[in-house]
């Protein structure tokens, strides 16, 4: 079982896009970072993320279930709106609700940028990222100890977003897994989903024989654009994802 510790957002360092104006943003365990297209106001981000973490929190109190469940559960109907997209999310992926939660909490804190009348937007949120752009972007892939997919990427088109673009590891991260896969990448409009499927998806993974059924698990899902699975030297993918190098 990998650790609870925080781990070093190393991957954050490779990341170029000097067009847009990057910010970093700590609140608890969450750790963001959001880039825009002009200078932002650190503190309504910052108080956007923290109204989320208190929604998140404050169910949790009351039920501790939205904790610890690693199956889908159900909500009360007049819980808030972040607890039930993440309840929804886990409820098609099979898995517990706080799977969701990196994805829900990104493309929250992103769709409030944009009614703020920013133009490109991109919240990462430890691997999970919301992005909403006016020029194509590359989404890096990291796998880890499988170098042979060093400088992959995922070109995003603009008319394809906004979008969730969500990855999960079995090898990588402090996030509770019970698979192998070095990385599972889903894609989808939303990125509490995708943040769920990713993790569903990574679970399912043991060996080279569970790739084929893992991916057809993840194309079933309504909502799953696309999805890239690699495993040391093997990779699969469907759907809309276009890679360069």
């Amino acid at each position: 079982m990998k650790t609870n510790k925080y781990q070093p957002r190393f991957y954050r360092d490779w990341a170029r896009s000097g067009d847009l104006e990057p910010m970093h943003i700590i609140d608890k365990e969450t750790d963001l970072q959001v880039l825009t297209d002009k200078p932002a106001d650190k503190e309504p981000i910052r108080q956007r993320l923290r109204a989320c973490r208190w929604d998140i929190e404050s169910y949790i109190a009351k039920d501790n279930r939205f904790l610890t469940a690693l199956k889908p559960i159900s909500v009360e109907a007049n819980a808030p709106d972040i607890i039930k997209e993440m309840s929804k999310a886990a409820l098609k992926a099979g898995v517990g609700p706080m799977a969701a939660v990196a994805g829900a909490v990104a493309e929250s804190v992103g769709r409030d940028l944009l009614k703020k009348k920013y133009r490109d937007v991109i919240v990462e949120n430890g691997g999970d990222i919301f992005l909403k752009t006016t020029k194509p972007r590359v989404i890096g892939l990291y796998a880890g100890r499988s170098r042979l997919w060093n400088n992959l990427g995922l070109k995003i088109k603009p008319k394809d977003t906004p979008l969730g673009i969500c990855t999960s590891s079995g090898t990588i991260g402090h996030s509770l897994s019970f698979g192998s896969a070095d990385s599972v990448v889903i894609i989808s409009k939303n990125t509490a989903l995708a943040d769920a499927v990713a993790t569903a998806v990574c679970n399912r993974i043991k060996s080279k024989d569970d790739l084929r059924a893992a991916l057809e698990f993840a194309r079933s899902i309504h909502g799953v654009l696309g999805t890239v699975i690699i495993l040391k030297k093997d990779m699969v993918s469907w759907g809309g994802v276009e890679f360069v190098r």
